[in-house]
């Protein structure tokens, strides 16, 4: 472990970008230990991702989550 401070955990449902794990887009869902508890966007299980390497997602993939999300739910006959 190298003393750098760990970030602080965001607010449940924030989309983040686990960055340890090929960019993978996912919500925050709180805490797994040392951990932080991801859930990918569209559901799914939730894997734990190290705090050092997830960052807060950007706009434009905060964007394309919220595409997909709604495309899901369409296909499933839901608005």
């Amino acid at each position: 472990m190298c003393g750098t401070p760990l970030p602080p955990p965001p607010v449940p449902g924030t989309l983040v970008v686990d960055t340890g794990r090929d960019d993978r887009l996912g919500e925050f869902r709180g805490l797994a230990g040392p951990y932080w508890a991801l859930r990918p966007v569209r559901g799914g299980p939730e894997w734990e991702a190290e705090p050092r390497e997830v960052r807060l997602a950007d706009p434009m993939e905060r964007l394309r989550a919220e595409i997909a999300r709604r495309n899901a739910l369409s296909s499933e006959g839901r608005p």
